[in-house]
Parts: structure tokens; sequence; C-alpha cells
């Protein structure tokens, strides 16, 4: 009889709500939630027929039934969770960016593997099934060398200092918010460690990245280039080009087709999975990792984007306010 995993989500807002929507696991259920406010961890869990509420996390976390902890709070507290998480013995499933910095994940990393516990990020673009057939197409036809990706993401946000977007306080800014996703595209085609050959980036008035471009080189002579900005509508499109080849990813994070363009400009639709069930399939990730059915490779990529977006910040000598 196979294990039945049960779930806790620390963290009740729009993200909390699409999670409980489409987890659809046999053997997985959502046990509890935890929010500061108990009145607001009882009404999510009455709306969700969720078992358990906690207004505490320190209770949450003495509750022997967790197997999971889904990390969906704002990304300036989620290092507030993963640490004890994991030293209270519960794997972690956090919603992007992971952490703030390379040192922030480098302690979770180590706490993780001191406890022989699963760490991961919920990135869905490493778990849809577009992507694997992408790398097998890629071998197949035999498209030679990789020599260039090219991401773009941009996302037209009202001018208010004072929201999340732009307040230094939520640690606001278009890097840690969706250029996570534009690199986690990059890093997903890379064949070694990428490093910044050049970055440039324009201040909001509250001092947060509004846009930003970087460039990206590895040690096989791959390229890359991302594009940000939180100030105009961009496509979230990403072009990986091979030698023989290229492939062109529209709505990258939960792609669930591509177009592949020849050397002669002849074209042909690739798809695979169902970007609608995008949350389950690395929900269903995390079980098998847990249970050791699947290796934890999404760590990996996790740490290459952390490691760009901490030197990122580091060239444009930027820092939050509570970094300080």
């Amino acid at each position: 009889m196979s294990k039945t995993y049960r779930w806790a989500i620390v963290g009740l807002g729009n993200i909390a709500h699409s999670f409980v929507k489409y987890f659809d696991q046999p053997d997985g259920e959502i046990y509890a939630v935890c929010s500061r406010s108990q009145d607001k961890a009882n009404a999510f869990a009455a709306e969700h027929n969720i078992p358990k509420a906690y207004g505490n996390l320190d209770e949450l976390l003495a509750d022997e039934q967790v197997d999971i902890v889904y990390v969906a709070t704002p990304h300036n507290y989620h290092i507030d969770t993963i640490l004890p998480a994991l030293r209270a013995g519960k794997h972690v499933l956090s919603e992007k960016a992971i952490t703030m910095s390379s040192t922030q994940l480098a302690i979770a990393k180590e706490v993780a593997a001191s406890n022989h516990l699963i760490l991961a990020e919920a990135m869905t673009l490493y778990h849809m099934p577009l992507y694997e057939k992408l790398h097998d197409f890629a071998a197949e036809r035999h498209l030679g060398d990789l020599k260039m990706i090219q991401a773009s993401f941009g996302s037209f946000k009202e001018p208010d200092p004072t929201n999340r977007f732009f307040n230094p306080d939520l640690a606001g800014g278009a890097l840690l918010d969706i250029g996570v996703y534009a690199l986690a595209f990059v890093e997903e085609f890379l064949t070694a460690k990428p490093y910044i050959t050049g970055t440039t980036m324009h201040r909001f008035s509250s001092g947060v990245d509004e846009s930003s471009t970087i460039t990206l080189r590895n040690a096989n002579d791959e390229l890359a280039t991302v594009a940000l900005t939180f100030r105009a509508k961009m496509p979230k499109r990403g072009i990986v080009a091979y030698e023989n080849g290229y492939f062109t990813v529209d709505t990258y994070p939960r792609a669930d087709s591509a177009t592949f363009t020849d050397s002669e400009g002849h074209t042909e639709t690739i798809t695979a999975g169902d970007s609608t069930n995008a949350m389950n399939y690395e929900i269903a990730d995390m079980q098998k990792m847990v249970a050791g059915e699947l290796h934890n490779t999404s760590l990996a990529k996790t740490t290459d984007v952390m490691d760009i977006m901490t030197a990122a910040r580091a060239q444009w000598d930027f820092r939050y306010p509570f970094e300080n």
C-alpha cells in the first residue's frame, strides 16, 4: 500500500488558492494550512475542506502528520519558513524565488542535506512534459550544438511605489518576481553553469529594478540574453537556437507547445502535457522525489538561477533595506 503524503500550506494568498484548486494526487492530500492570522487560516481551511488550520508556524511544524510544507508566503519571507520546516523534519517545496540570495539558499540546502530532506522550488517550468520532449527532439533530429538562447518577460504594473511590485520593503522589482522564470528557461537548456558577461538595470522611483537586461555565457560558449520589465508588456517568449534549427516557446513558464523552425525555414509544432495541469506536475514530481523515485535535479538549476540573480544585484549595487 502506497503512502499518502500530507501537505501543509504556509501563506494563504492567491497562489495558495491556486495550489488547492489544481492539487490532484491519489497519494497526496492537503492536510493543514497556516497563516499568521488564526481567523484567516480557519476561513481558508473551511473554504477548501482542509482538516487542520494553524495560526502559528511552530504549532504546524510540531504536527507529526505533516510530511511536506508548501511555502507560499512573499519571497522575502521564504527563508523564515524554509529553515524551521527543514529543522522540524519536513520536506519543503517553496514558491519562487526560493530565497533572496545565494547565501540563504546555501544555508537551506545544507540543512536539507544534513536532515536527508527534499528541498525544491515550485518552478513549473522544470516539470512541464514539453521540455523533456524538446530535449529528446534536439537529440533525435541531430540539431547540433546549442548556440544562443533568448528569453523575454514584460508585464505592465501600475507605477505605485506602495504595491508589492515596486515596494523595496516587500522585495519588489522585476528580477526576483519575473526574472526567475526567464532565467529558469535559460537554465533548462544550457549545458554548463552560466556566468554574467554584462548587465544593466533601470530603477523605479522607489529604488527597485524596473527593467533590466542580462547577458550570459558558459564554458561551452553557449550565449543567452534575458530582457525584463515591469513597465511594458512583452511576450513570455523563449528562443533556443541550435546549429540546425531553433525552438520558439511562448508562455514558457507553463508551456505545452513549441514551434520548431529548421535551417531552411520549415516549421512544425511540438506538443506535450497540459498547461492547466502545471502546478499538479510539480506536486507530483515533489512526491516522487520524497519517495525516492525521482532525482532532485531541479535544485541544481534553481541554484544556478539564484547565483545569477545574486551576481546581477551585486553588479547593480542593489540591496533591499532589510538586507543592509
